[in-house]
């Protein structure tokens, strides 16, 4: 049998038509790009950057408290650029406040930035990010949650398209073994993000903080993963000193030592 379709059974010029017309709508509803200024993190992504009117999901490389500090300060960094213009407001959702405002601060989202909800639950939580979604007011909304099904993240993601605003979600409150991404999701882009070994200063006790980030799962393109300095007081990642790309990069990350921490 000849792979070649017959002449009924191509498609006629009115059907490539309206195939071309869906796929020009299709990436209309793509917003702007946040690139972060990184090439090798640049480089692989789809548009190269963060889609602003996307969902992307964040999650813990381990149930560790260190590696949840990092996954904290690598979210809040990223809203904090999306926030960049002044009056800019970033909505962080959250069922328990345990957040460390001077770490924040240390990454560029400080409290004049941030309008904080609180729910009693998951669900509670995902409401009052979808709320915020549709507004189309904020710069961006952060949501921590333990869990969301595939259908709370289609509505996430449809609410962030309508409202034209970044959706940033940490699923949060991991169970030791398991980790968060074995549930299906509509993300944009899946992360997921561990502290490194920090870099040898000459001083005794203090060393720069870095990250091992994980590009788990993007709609177009392939997972990639790489080390990184932590974020600057603008949000702003840089590679390590040693890379060959260093000079590509935004400046050093400055003073994160002890800003990886949440409050007790």
């Amino acid at each position: 049998m000849s792979a070649l379709a017959s002449p009924d059974q191509r498609p006629c010029a009115d059907q490539l038509a309206a195939l071309r017309a869906q796929l020009t709508q299709a990436e209309r509803l793509r917003g702007p790009v946040l690139a972060f200024g990184v090439t090798s993190l640049d480089e692989p992504l789809a548009g190269h950057g963060l889609d602003s009117c996307g969902l992307h999901e964040f999650a813990a490389a381990s149930a560790a408290l260190s590696d949840d500090a990092a996954t904290t300060l690598f979210a809040a960094g990223i809203a904090a650029r999306f926030a960049g213009a002044p009056g800019s407001t970033v909505l962080w959702a959250l069922s328990k406040f345990d957040l460390y405002a001077p770490g924040l601060e240390q990454v560029g989202l400080g409290p004049d930035k941030v309008l904080y909800a609180q729910g009693r639950k998951d669900s509670e939580v995902l409401a009052l990010a979808e709320d915020g979604l549709r507004d189309g007011a904020l710069a961006c909304v952060l949501a921590e949650v333990k869990a969301a099904d595939q259908t709370a993240t289609r509505r996430l993601q449809l609410a962030a398209t309508d409202g034209g605003t970044p959706m940033l979600l940490y699923r949060r409150h991991r169970a030791r073994d398991r980790c968060p991404f074995d549930q299906p999701s509509s993300a944009m882009t899946r992360w997921r993000i561990g502290c490194a070994p920090s870099a040898r200063l000459p001083y005794p006790g203090v060393g720069r903080a870095r990250w091992s980030v994980e590009l788990v799962r993007q709609r177009i393109g392939h997972p990639f993963s790489l080390e990184v300095e932590a974020c600057d007081d603008q949000g702003r990642l840089a590679l390590p000193a040693s890379s060959r790309d260093r000079a590509d990069t935004p400046e050093r990350a400055r003073g994160q030592a002890g800003a990886v921490h949440r409050a007790a």
